[in-house]
């Protein structure tokens, strides 16, 4: 069984570099634009279910890649984006350079990184994608052919941590994925198998 995993579309918190989290943004006009570029590209791959986060941005993505096409498209609260509590909205690069925060290291050291109170952390989001994975998604196997999942840019890396069976660490390995980015994984007796990390259809 082949995974697609894809990041959402762009939308006007990722053109502003603003931190979005569990904030509920539609895509902005190129969003849709590489999503439907995305679907057009795959028009002739069989693709038997997909899995959304109900964010819109997310779902939006799925709808416009699955076009006309009869695929069901699943949401599932497991794989919306990490909440970064009362940081969202709030400029990234403003963030990174407030030394009093532990933002600072939210990219190049993940494991120093603390939640803000109202926020989650890295452990719980790689503890909930995880658990997507084990009870949703790997039991498709003999059902399936492809399974394409659609959320965001720090969830993603949850479930590929799952998948690599890394520490927060290295959490970011293989770097942060571009809008509507595919990673494709191979899903075979039980064992994952990365194909493709950095894939665009656009």
């Amino acid at each position: 069984m082949e995974l697609y995993i894809v990041r959402h579309g762009q939308t006007l918190w990722n053109q502003g570099k603003r931190l979005q989290g569990s904030t509920d943004i539609s895509l902005n006009d190129n969003g849709r634009d590489l999503a439907i570029k995305t679907g057009q590209a795959l028009a002739d791959t069989t693709i038997d279910v997909i899995y959304a986060s109900p964010l819109k941005r997310a779902y939006e993505t799925a709808s416009l890649i699955r076009g006309d096409r009869d695929i069901e498209i699943i949401t599932d609260d497991r794989i919306k984006e990490l909440s970064f509590g009362h940081f969202e909205g709030e400029s990234f690069s403003e963030l990174l350079k407030d030394d009093s925060l532990t933002f600072k290291y939210f990219f190049k050291k993940p494991h120093l990184y603390q939640a803000a109170d109202d926020g989650e952390t890295l452990e719980h989001l790689i503890e909930r994608a995880g658990q997507f994975m084990s009870e949703v998604i790997e039991p498709l196997e003999q059902k399936c052919e492809r399974v394409m999942i659609v959320a965001h840019g720090a969830l993603n890396k949850a479930i590929m941590s799952y998948i690599k069976k890394h520490s927060v660490e290295y959490f970011w390995s293989g770097g942060l994925q571009e809008n509507c980015n595919v990673i494709i994984v191979d899903y075979t007796d039980g064992v994952y198998t990365i194909i493709d990390e950095t894939r665009l259809f656009y």
